[in-house]
């Protein structure tokens, strides 16, 4: 079976990516954007609530600049703990239809990127992917269910990577591209040399389902 021609971008602001040029495109915030809107929008916190689609309803999932914002580890309702992080992973595998990819872009460690933004809270390394990827991810441990596999896992400049796939830089708000992209490159130059490698891990990640 074909995977949808859908994709759905997470945190998507008023500017959704859609970086494998799907003919459908969908975005999830923590709030409405105000105006007009050329794409479907739905509100979820995704560190509190599930992907509010259906199970295999989109052949693509992207994350830019957004999987370092979701907690690890989170006081739960009844006194104990969940993992929002495993949980966000899980629904990702979810809302994927078979052989749907994972497109993820997030500052990672040991760049400054991945710090100094006091809202950065999940800290990514180039190990990280194994807790989500293979036969048996690390993170079964902790509850992660779903089944990935690793197209590429690259270190990379973030503007390298926004242009990377054919759908991407057109779902950018130019003015707001072009103003977060010259903070990114002067924390960049100040931080060069003392962390040479490039600020940005990319995940490209295929889902993996039995057939139903």
């Amino acid at each position: 079976m074909p995977v949808p021609d859908r994709h759905l971008d997470l945190g998507c602001g008023d500017a959704p990516r859609n970086p494998y040029g799907r003919s459908q495109l969908c975005g999830i915030d923590i709030r409405m954007p105000d105006g007009d809107l050329a794409h479907e929008h739905r509100v979820a916190n995704l560190v509190v609530a599930p992907i509010p689609y259906p199970d295999d309803s989109f052949g693509s999932v992207s994350a830019y600049d957004f999987i370092e914002h979701v907690p690890r580890i989170f006081p739960d309702s009844r006194g104990g703990t969940t993992f929002p992080f495993i949980n966000l992973m899980n629904e990702i595998w979810r809302v994927l239809a078979h052989d749907g990819r994972l497109y993820a872009l997030t500052p990672a460690f040991p760049h400054t990127d991945a710090f100094v933004d006091p809202t950065h809270v999940n800290i990514i390394t180039d190990e990280s992917h194994a807790y989500f990827c293979g036969a048996s991810p690390d993170g079964r441990m902790y509850g992660f269910h779903g089944h990935f596999e690793v197209v590429r896992v690259v270190r990379t400049e973030r503007g390298a990577a926004y242009s990377a796939l054919p759908g991407s830089p057109q779902n950018h708000g130019p003015r707001k591209l072009a103003a977060r992209a010259l903070r990114r490159w002067m924390r960049w130059l100040r931080g060069r040399a003392h962390t040479p490698r490039a600020p940005y891990l990319l995940w490209e990640f295929r889902a993996v389902k039995s057939p139903r």
